[in-house]
Order: structure tokens, then C-alpha cells, then sequence
């Protein structure tokens, strides 16, 4: 009997020390480190026409694999295009190693995977076109352009949203009961609620203001739309990866606070960021982890 114990306590603390170092491990047997991204969250993530991956939170992976190299000088890079729906499971399966995106950090998707420290903070919004009813311009702007007459019923008014987001439910909390009721529309993509709201099929499109920025720039009229400046929520993003891992996290946290130290970090933010650059660096400065 004591020897079963034995042999069972011994292989409890053998499994223990596998997982502890499991991504790290999966990385030098496959010679890829494997990069997930969402292909629809510009200036986060996307793929550009060649079939390549780009975007902000991109190249910080970048920056986490060339960390990775300095352990494991052999390995390649490999790109996974995945979906917000996916790629947590992703992760936790471990088809890839970090998932590239504007990902939220909450406490639900914490007991899937686990997250670098953060690399944006931003929170949810609305983009409206500037003939988007009374209502919408009051509920997401602060110094809202309110018409004497709005030739649209608020009763036919329409909110896009992107499915499978928390942002769903922090609209529907957001209209509350004081506003007068609004459909909510669910879209596959942040891509086709732009469309929809330029095609005059919704009036507003609620997301993270971040994402917001970028999908405005893509409109066909940009000057014929607006962005709420009102913000719902506060939005940590960061990486996701596996968890119960705490060594591969620190070389993550690692690679995150070397490049926030040096001075191409300013000018990442500057390419994908533009004027907001300086603001942006110093909130997430306040949120990084100190060497």
C-alpha cells in the first residue's frame, strides 16, 4: 500500500512539472512557435491581401517569439489563423501558443487560458453615422450635434454588435430602460457592421473604441461617420496563453516590459496609433509590470 502512495504521489508531482513547462516543451519538439490571430480586428490583428498577418498586437508576438528564440535558437515562426470563438480553446489545447488580438481580459476567459500582462487599455463605444438618431448621438456622445427633427422612428433603430463579445451584453446595459428600445444585431465580423451601418441597415455600431478608430478609417465615407467618445466600459487587452504555466508567462511579461522600455515601443504606437501615440504609452506604462 505504501508503495502504491508512493508511486501515486510521484506521479502527481511528475505531471505537475509537465504542465509547468508545457508550452516551452511543445514549442522545441514541433520547432514552431505557434502565433494565433483574429484576421478582423484591425489594427490589432489582420491579414493583409498577400495572405500575411499584421497589426499591433501582431508584431508584439513577434517580439515574444524572437524572446522564445534566445532559449530556443532553432525554432521557426508559424502563423494560425483563428477565430475569437476558437481561440481560447485553441490555446488551451495547445494548437497555438499565444493568441494576437484585441482580447479582453476578464475573470470568465481566465479559467480557460491565462494572459500577458496588458498591452492596450481602451473601452466600448459606438461608431454612428452623423444622421444616426437623436437618441444614439446623446447615449455615446458627450457633446452630441442634436437635431430639432429626426426623420427616423427611434423605434425602428437598429445596434450592431459583433457575436460571441462581451460587448453585447454591456450595450444591452447600456440602453437600460430610460432609452427607447433598439434592435440588437448581431454580425459574424467587425467588417460587416460597417457595412451595415453604412448601408443604412443599423445606426450605430457599439465596440471597443480602439477597434472603432480603425474600422472608421476602411469606411468608404469616413467624414459621413462619427465615433462615441463616451466610454461603457474599461478594456484591458492582453495576449492569451496557456495556463499553469508561469515560466513561459515570465519570458512573455519579459519580452512585453523590454520592448515598452525601448525606444522603437513610441513608434510602434505612432504607426498603428497615430496622434493618440503619447497618451496610450503612458496608460500602458501605468499597467506594465517594473523589471
Amino acid at each position: 500500500m505504501k508503495r502504491l502512495i508512493l508511486a501515486g504521489v510521484a506521479l502527481c508531482f511528475s505531471s505537475y512539472a509537465a504542465m509547468a513547462a508545457q508550452t516551452l516543451d511543445l514549442i522545441a519538439q514541433r520547432g514552431a512557435i505557434r502565433i494565433g490571430y483574429i484576421a478582423d480586428e484591425a489594427p490589432f490583428s489582420s491579414k493583409k491581401k498577400d495572405g500575411t498577418p499584421s497589426g499591433y498586437t501582431i508584431d508584439l508576438c513577434r517580439k515574444i517569439s524572437d524572446e522564445t528564440k534566445r532559449s530556443l535558437p532553432n525554432i521557426k515562426r508559424e502563423y494560425v489563423e483563428t477565430t475569437l470563438a476558437d481561440g481560447f480553446e485553441a490555446v488551451k489545447s495547445g494548437r497555438i501558443d499565444l493568441l494576437c488580438g484585441a482580447l479582453t481580459v476578464n475573470l470568465t476567459r481566465r479559467e480557460t487560458v491565462d494572459f500577458s500582462q496588458p498591452i492596450f487599455v481602451t473601452g466600448a463605444s459606438a461608431l454612428l453615422r452623423k444622421d444616426s438618431p437623436d437618441y444614439l448621438q446623446i447615449l455615446f456622445l458627450d457633446s452630441p450635434s442634436v437635431r430639432a427633427v429626426d426623420a427616423r422612428p427611434t423605434s425602428n433603430s437598429s445596434i450592431g454588435v459583433r457575436a460571441d463579445t462581451t460587448t453585447g451584453t454591456t450595450l444591452r446595459g447600456a440602453l437600460g430602460t430610460g432609452i427607447p428600445e433598439a434592435r440588437v444585431a448581431d454580425f459574424a465580423t467587425h467588417e460587416d457592421g460597417l457595412k451595415a451601418l453604412e448601408d443604412h441597415r443599423i445606426d450605430a455600431y457599439f465596440a471597443d473604441r480602439a477597434l472603432l478608430i480603425g474600422l472608421a478609417s476602411r469606411a468608404r465615407n469616413p467624414t459621413a461617420l462619427e465615433i462615441g467618445n463616451r466610454l461603457f466600459t474599461h478594456e484591458p487587452y492582453a495576449i492569451a496563453l496557456r495556463r499553469d504555466d508561469s515560466a513561459f508567462r515570465l519570458l512573455v511579461d519579459r519580452a512585453l516590459t523590454d520592448f515598452y522600455l525601448s525606444d522603437d515601443f513610441p513608434k510602434l504606437l505612432k504607426t498603428y496609433f497615430g496622434g493618440e501615440a503619447g497618451t496610450l504609452r503612458a496608460e500602458i506604462m501605468m499597467q506594465s509590470i517594473p523589471q
